[in-house]
């Protein structure tokens, strides 16, 4: 994966941060364990240590992802078109529709009015009230 897509070019990481966020994004799919022991963080290392520093790191990487992933999100819905019975069809429209929302793929809607008569209407003015002074 494109280590410039997710990491800040101002920010100096450690080598065990750059390993733990490969990780994340690779082997270990997002498991947040996984990824310490991968990067070689002892296991009574407490995920908040690794993860507040990294926080926009982790989500630039989940966009990142999810990114990626859209195209096949969208073939996985054209796909129910050729094979509208095959087992699961809900569940892969309703995870492509999660994933293509995600990423901005959303669906158009357009707004048509109509109407018989003309679209110009009238108000009588509006009546003044003289204030008087008592």
């Amino acid at each position: 994966m494109n280590k410039a897509v997710y990491l800040k070019p101002d920010k100096e990481y450690t080598d065990k941060q750059l390993a733990f966020l490969e990780a994340l994004g690779s082997t270990s799919q997002g498991n947040i364990r996984g990824a310490m022991r991968e990067a070689g963080y002892s296991e009574t290392t407490h995920q908040k240590e690794v993860l507040g520093s990294l926080s926009d790191e982790i989500i630039a990487l989940a966009n990142n992802i999810l990114s990626t992933h859209s195209v096949q999100a969208a073939f996985g819905l054209v796909g129910v078109l050729d094979d509208p019975t095959a087992m699961g069809a809900k569940n892969s429209i309703m995870a492509a529709t999660q994933i293509l929302d995600r990423v901005g793929v959303v669906k158009r809607e357009k707004l048509e009015v109509t109407t018989d008569q003309s679209g110009l209407f009238i108000l009588p003015p509006k009546k003044v009230e003289n204030e008087s002074d008592d």
